[in-house]
């Protein structure tokens, strides 16, 4: 589903995704995607954040408030890396930047599809110091107390712990959480380890560790 109210711009994404091989849907806004996905279920949404009558940061905040883990690539202006923190935070899954290539549009795309459709059921509860997952019941607990993880950051913080200990490379993680497998200079794996470190750094606990040039790791409290 293409949601832009720019008509030459929904056109032209439309037309590109089809040649790609994929059917497409258009909304020119976000009240208009939302009375379309009553009858349509779409893979993976591509949203702009500036539109009129319920901009893109309202439309995914209404989704995710539904329990609708619809794939979501945002469209943002040049630059606005405000815009870019915004749209992760409230739980898209990636975004471009605009002006963008659409052949980096197409592989984005991809690239999503291909994590959301990746089976990473994990049959045991993983631990690290006072944190525990329970990937049965979806559940993180840090001392017993839950936490409320966005999905992204449930994976980010799955991958971390199922293998703690090790240093995990910027390129991994982008290929396990996001599913990114091409050359990437995105500051996505680095906003997320903020937000995980925001909700998990507390109680004496600091284990999400950052090896400058090399990559991330979870440790065991000494």
């Amino acid at each position: 589903m293409v949601v832009d109210d720019e008509p030459g711009v929904r056109a032209l994404l439309s037309d590109m995704l089809r040649v790609a091989g994929f059917v497409t849907v258009e909304a020119t806004d976000g009240m208009s995607a939302l009375t379309l996905l009553r009858t349509n279920k779409p893979a993976l949404m591509v949203i702009d954040i500036n539109m009129p009558l319920m901009d893109g940061f309202e439309l995914v905040e209404r989704l995710r408030s539904n329990n609708d883990l619809t794939p979501v690539l945002m469209l943002t202006a040049r630059e606005d890396k405000a815009d870019i923190a915004r749209g992760l935070k409230i739980g898209a899954d990636d975004y471009v930047v605009k002006p963008f290539g659409m052949e980096e549009l197409i592989l984005r795309i991809k690239a999503i599809l291909r994590r959301s459709t990746k089976n990473t059921a994990v049959s045991t509860v993983l631990t690290c110091g006072p944190i525990s997952i329970d990937d049965e019941q979806h559940l993180v607990t840090f001392n017993g107390e839950e936490v409320d993880l966005s999905p992204t950051e449930y994976r980010l913080l799955q991958i971390l712990i199922e293998k703690k200990g090790r240093v995990l490379t910027k390129t991994l993680l982008l290929d396990e959480v996001w599913g990114i497998t091409f050359e990437s200079e995105s500051t996505v794996v680095d906003t997320y380890i903020s937000y995980l470190r925001k909700k998990l750094h507390r109680d004496g606990f600091e284990g999400i560790k950052t090896l400058r040039g090399v990559g991330f790791q979870i440790q065991e409290p000494k």
